[in-house]
């Protein structure tokens, strides 16, 4: 069994073409294409190609985290850079604020947040806002739910609440590397888990649904699961005025002394290897 590889195939000759002669292009026309190369997009005057600038400060909770994408630690890129990088984390600290930032990655320039954890600071890159979908089309349309519901739906969620979710494994990836070793020793697969199967496609009835997930809640913490679970009246929450978040910060292109951080970027997974972004 052999490894599939992808070629790359000329579309105008069928031939295929080595690494070395492709190259970047910007498509102005179906007929018309500008060749851009890696030296002159490098050499763009843009102060984000090779250092990371910040742009605001604001309050974490002004952020949507549906803007928030993949995570990465900062570190210093030489002992120059210890002192910025150690000045704009005890002041991130002292604030408690996050940093906005702008930085290049993969010939373009990304918006991201800078925030400390575990005396690192942590970069997250951002969607821009065009780059996020209206949910306005997904919304479920003449639901009809009455009280009782929603007060079993509340009761469940303060079952099974949790201050500490760092136990949770990925079962998938269990299960999958017991498959692999099961068959690189050519022993027998492993036996799927008991317990009857989903059913699909079934209308759900949803007080019944909600009553066993608290009574499975309950039974996996000891409690009473052998007893069926019964609705209390809650007393009406009181209104609390809401707290006002700080508007996001508008971009500015003031320079500041800690207008730019210079910082190499290294992925918070285990597998991915990080960036690096030069000293400015």
């Amino acid at each position: 069994m052999g490894r599939v590889r992808t070629r790359k195939i000329c579309s105008i000759d069928d031939e295929v073409v080595p690494q070395e002669e492709i190259g970047k292009g910007y498509e102005l026309t179906k007929d018309e294409l500008v060749p851009v190369t890696d030296e002159e997009l490098d050499e763009m005057p843009l102060p984000t190609a090779k250092a990371i600038e910040i742009v605001a400060f604001v309050d974490a909770d002004s952020i949507n985290p549906i803007r928030i994408s993949d995570s990465y630690y900062l570190a210093i890129d030489g002992q120059i850079a210890a002192k910025p990088y150690t000045l704009l984390r005890k002041a991130l600290e002292r604030s408690d604020k996050v940093a906005v930032a702008k930085f290049a990655w993969h010939n373009r320039e990304r918006l991201g947040l800078l925030r400390v954890r575990d005396d690192a600071i942590v970069l997250h890159a951002m969607r821009w806002p065009d780059e996020i979908r209206s949910p306005d089309s997904l919304k479920p349309k003449d639901v009809d739910l009455d009280d009782e519901e929603i007060e079993r739906a509340v009761q469940l969620t303060d079952t099974m609440a949790l201050d500490d979710i760092s136990g949770f494994r990925d079962e998938y990836r269990d299960a999958l590397e017991e498959l692999i070793e099961a068959k690189a020793e050519g022993t027998e697969l492993p036996e799927p888990a008991e317990g009857e199967e989903r059913e699909t496609g079934k209308v759900v009835d949803l007080m019944a649904a909600l009553n066993a997930s608290v009574k499975a809640a309950r039974e996996s913490r000891g409690e009473h699961g052998d007893q069926d679970a019964t609705v209390h009246t809650m007393q009406p929450r009181k209104k609390t005025p809401a707290k006002k978040k700080a508007a996001t910060a508008r971009k500015t292109t003031t320079k500041t002394a800690a207008g730019k951080r210079t910082a190499r970027k290294t992925t918070t997974k285990k597998t991915a290897a990080g960036k690096k972004r030069s000293a400015s």
